[in-house]
């Protein structure tokens, strides 16, 4: 059985995801304006949008140092025994500074982020982690971020 193609998302679509990448509290008038379409019909797009899971939904931008969590880092995990069942995610899910978690290819299972006050806090969440989740660690501090979350591509 082949498999199935998804539905298609034409220009107008990508136009508005990109807005709503940007802004996720635009309203459909503003919407509207900047795709070119009447506010009913940016709506209709929207939800059909929203109803085929291309929208998953809409979330807020947080500023991590005011929140008093200005240290972040990419966490490699590796399973101490590859043969174990794999509940990684499972047993990390309870780690609050674990603020992702993504399978990967390659030579680790899983990359975390983990955002933390103090390079301190940072050692005693790894230490956690590699405890807790029974694996070992690379961990890379993340010094700046130049951009993120940025509207899909057309490719």
């Amino acid at each position: 059985m082949p498999a199935a193609t998804p539905p298609e998302v034409d220009d107008v679509d990508r136009a508005i995801v990109a807005a709503l990448v940007a802004d996720g509290r635009t309203s459909f008038t503003d919407l509207g304006r900047q795709v070119g379409l009447p506010t009913s019909t940016v709506h209709q797009r929207v939800r059909r949008l929203e109803q085929r899971g291309v929208l998953k939904g809409y979330t807020a931008v947080v500023d991590h140092e005011a929140l008093g969590l200005p240290l972040s880092a990419i966490v490699s995990v590796t399973p101490f025994d590859p043969a174990a069942p794999d509940d990684v995610p499972e047993r990390l899910a309870r780690v609050a500074e674990v603020e992702s978690c993504w399978s990967v290819a390659g030579e680790e299972s899983y990359v975390l982020l983990v955002r933390t006050a103090t390079p301190g806090r940072l050692e005693e969440v790894l230490a956690e982690i590699r405890t807790t989740g029974s694996v070992a660690t690379r961990t890379t501090v993340i010094l700046s971020t130049p951009f993120e979350g940025r509207p899909p591509s057309r490719s």
